[in-house]
């Protein structure tokens, strides 16, 4: 028997429960987040919201032992490390309080990386009411050059040479969000690989992600080390065929009830696909889906989620990962706190801590041994 490397255990974390000017100014004083999941309403027999949190209620992450706490219920659940969610638009950065309190206290001791979460915001990506009127660009994604390139990179300096940051393979990771938005692709890599260099630290370890299992063998991927894959889209099946989006518009517009709602139980098996396979492919668990909290009956939801089914569902991905020969087995959750898209792992009220210690108890069971013929 050989005994495997047991997984890295990633955790997506939105940085955005705290208000900050340019909600302020979109939404109303004092928006974030818990704006929407407060106002949350059940949308049909059995659907569960509203979501309330537990443990640490309705935090505010400018308040420095939240974060500690978050880190201490990580750690019970078996997550080695958070992936912050990071906003730069062409020299605007958004959101980034959290991540810069955290690196100037120097507290806790707790692993880390950054995702670059590219892409363009819009209202009615946080707003159910947004729906109904002309769509609005709030901030647009945009890619300005090498100048911009070089800023972001020393704007994040900081984080890559602090200790606690996320290293594979004695490299920094670094994860892109939307990368084949990007126009003149390679350049920001080799780029910021120089800059390291100049920087006395290691070159990256640059990871890819996407929601399309489909793309995960695309030649614009080669440069990357790793592909990240969440298949929640695979879960709902969705097309665009003239039939599903009729069926779509009677449901949602005439019956006033969300159109994708499909049951946890069968997500899971859905989100299962041959692409997770794929050695250079790190799959992504999900704990539970629902962003109805922002797009009200035009979101998609998993339905009747428990911390047993999500127990399953990470012994499922435990299983595809123990065959992988690679360097560092990893697996990514989404999320660890995304309660506007009913996609975390925190304490709420009606479960308390039970999908940590779901992911816990899996992990310390699993069986981290396989036969040396595989």
């Amino acid at each position: 028997m050989i005994d495997m490397i047991k997984p890295e255990i990633i955790a997506f974390y939105l940085p955005q429960f705290h208000p900050f000017p340019e909600n302020d100014n979109w939404w109303g004083k004092g928006f974030t987040e818990w704006t929407n999941v407060g106002k949350a309403r059940k949308l049909f027999p059995g659907h569960y919201q509203p979501r309330i949190p537990a443990d640490l209620g309705y935090y505010d992450l400018r308040l420095s032992l939240i974060y500690e706490q978050q880190v201490q219920l990580a750690q019970e659940a078996g997550v080695t490390a958070f992936c912050f969610y990071e906003y730069w638009f062409g020299g605007k950065r958004l959101m980034e309080r959290p991540l810069v309190n955290m690196i100037e206290r120097g507290v806790p001791d707790f692993p880390f990386c950054i995702c670059w979460a590219n892409h363009t915001w819009t209202n009615n990506n946080w707003n159910a009411a947004a729906q109904r009127v002309e769509r609005k660009v709030l901030i647009e994604q945009t890619y300005p050059g090498i100048d911009d390139i070089d800023n972001h990179f020393y704007a994040l300096l900081p984080a890559f040479s602090d200790k606690r940051y996320l290293r594979i393979d004695d490299r920094l990771v670094f994860v892109i969000y939307d990368y084949k938005s990007i126009p003149g692709n390679y350049t920001m890599l080799t780029r910021w690989n120089e800059l390291a260099r100049k920087n006395n630290l290691p070159e990256f370890y640059f990871m890819a992600y996407t929601a399309d299992p489909r793309e995960v063998k695309h030649p614009r991927y080669n440069v990357f080390d790793n592909v990240i894959l969440s298949n929640i889209n695979g879960a709902f099946g969705q097309g665009h065929s003239v039939k599903r989006l009729l069926k779509d518009v009677l449901i949602n517009r005439f019956l006033h009830l969300p159109a994708h709602v499909v049951s946890y139980r069968k997500a899971i098996k859905k989100m299962l696909c041959s692409a997770f396979e794929n050695e250079k492919v790190v799959p992504v668990v999900v704990p539970n889906w629902d962003h109805s909290p922002r797009l009200g009956t035009g979101g998609s939801i998993f339905h009747n989620s428990t911390p047993e089914l999500f127990k399953r569902h990470l012994t499922d991905i435990l299983l595809i990962t123990r065959q992988k020969r690679v360097v560092q087995p990893m697996i990514f959750i989404k999320s660890w706190n995304e309660w506007g898209e009913g996609n975390y792992m925190e304490p709420d009220l009606r479960f308390g801590k039970q999908y940590i210690e779901a992911c816990r108890q899996t992990i310390d069971a699993f069986d981290w041994t396989m036969d040396g013929t595989l």
